[in-house]
C-alpha cells in the first residue's frame, strides 16, 4: 500500500468518524415547566437536558422535602451549579461545605460524601453535570451513606432532549 493511499484511508475513517459523533448531536432547552406546587408536589424533580457516553446533564428542581441523604458516587465527578434559588451542601456529620446562590457551586469528585437541601424560600434549580468514569456506564454508582430521606421513586424524570 503506497503513503498516498495510506494517508487517503486515515482520512476517510477520520471522516466517517467525525460524521458519526456528530449524529450524536443533542440540541435541548430548559424551561421551569414547575411553576405549580402541584406541577409535582413536595421533593423534587429531574429534567434530563442530554447524555452521551460519558456525560449526563440534568437540572434538578428541589422543593422544602426534596433534601438528599449522605451519599457519594463511585462512577462520576459531578459539578453542580446553582440556577435560581439557593443550595446547601453538606459533608459527613452535617458539616457545611458551601451554601450557593445563582451561578455558584462546587465539583464532588467521585467517592466524596456529600447531601444538599434547598435554603431558600423559592424553588431551588440546580444544575448537574456529571462525567463518567467509565465509558458506556448507565448507573452512577450512588451509595448511601446514610438512610435515603425518601424514596427515588417518588422523583418524577423528564427529558429536555430529542
Amino acid at each position: 500500500m503506497s503513503e498516498q493511499t495510506a494517508s487517503d484511508d486515515r482520512a476517510k475513517e477520520r471522516e466517517a468518524w467525525h460524521a458519526e459523533q456528530e449524529a450524536k448531536i443533542q440540541v435541548f432547552q430548559y424551561k421551569n415547566r414547575f411553576t405549580k406546587p402541584e406541577d409535582f408536589g413536595h421533593g423534587k424533580a429531574t429534567v434530563k437536558l442530554g447524555r452521551s457516553d460519558i456525560l449526563r446533564g440534568f437540572v434538578q428542581v428541589v422543593r422544602k422535602g426534596g433534601e438528599t441523604n449522605l451519599h457519594y458516587h463511585t462512577k462520576i465527578d459531578s459539578l453542580w451549579m446553582v440556577l435560581k434559588g439557593r443550595a446547601r451542601f453538606y459533608g459527613p456529620g452535617d458539616v457545611v461545605m458551601g451554601e450557593f446562590g445563582p451561578h455558584e457551586g462546587v465539583l464532588i469528585p467521585r467517592g466524596a460524601r456529600y447531601w444538599f437541601e434547598s435554603a431558600g424560600a423559592d424553588d431551588l434549580e440546580l444544575l448537574q453535570v456529571s462525567a463518567f468514569s467509565e465509558v458506556g456506564a448507565e448507573k452512577s454508582g450512588r451509595t448511601d451513606a446514610s438512610p435515603r430521606k425518601r424514596p427515588r421513586a417518588a422523583t418524577p424524570h423528564y427529558q429536555a432532549y430529542s
